[in-house]
């Protein structure tokens, strides 16, 4: 199963990204226009995340959680069918296209797929597109 490292070395192994510090979390940014898009980060439950946690009860989440960017709410909705176990969101992301994920509950190569999709999602087509076709994807 994955921890911070194997998301970090994923991460900061496609174009133009950083790691960066927001909000007192880690967060792995592409650079877009000028500006830093975070595409995966850190983002443990907090205090806007309190209703969450009073109606999960003892089955809230527990151990390190990530948040993934990804290409549209219908992509998150179909993680969270697939997989509940992995994944998951709160109430603070309702119609917002991003998922959250237990850490330690996801294979590595499922973790790869899942920063690659993110990445894809927010960096600028001058990044994906070379990428894409040195990795030979659709």
């Amino acid at each position: 199963m994955a921890d911070w490292d194997d998301v970090r070395r994923a991460a900061l192994a496609l174009p133009g990204t950083s790691e960066q510090t927001k909000y007192g979390r880690t967060a792995w940014c592409v650079r877009d226009k000028g500006r830093d898009k975070g595409f995966v980060w850190e983002r443990p439950l907090g205090k806007s995340d309190i209703a969450a946690l009073a109606a999960l009860g003892a089955a809230a989440p527990d151990g390190p959680i990530l948040a993934a960017q990804v290409a549209d709410v219908g992509v998150k909705e179909a993680l969270i069918s697939d997989d509940p176990d992995v994944y998951f969101t709160t109430p603070h992301f309702k119609g917002y296209p991003a998922v959250l994920l237990l850490l330690d509950r996801i294979p590595l190569e499922e973790l790869a797929e899942l920063i690659i999709e993110a990445w894809l999602a927010r960096a600028p087509k001058s990044l994906t597109t070379p990428w894409l076709q040195s990795h030979h994807q659709p």
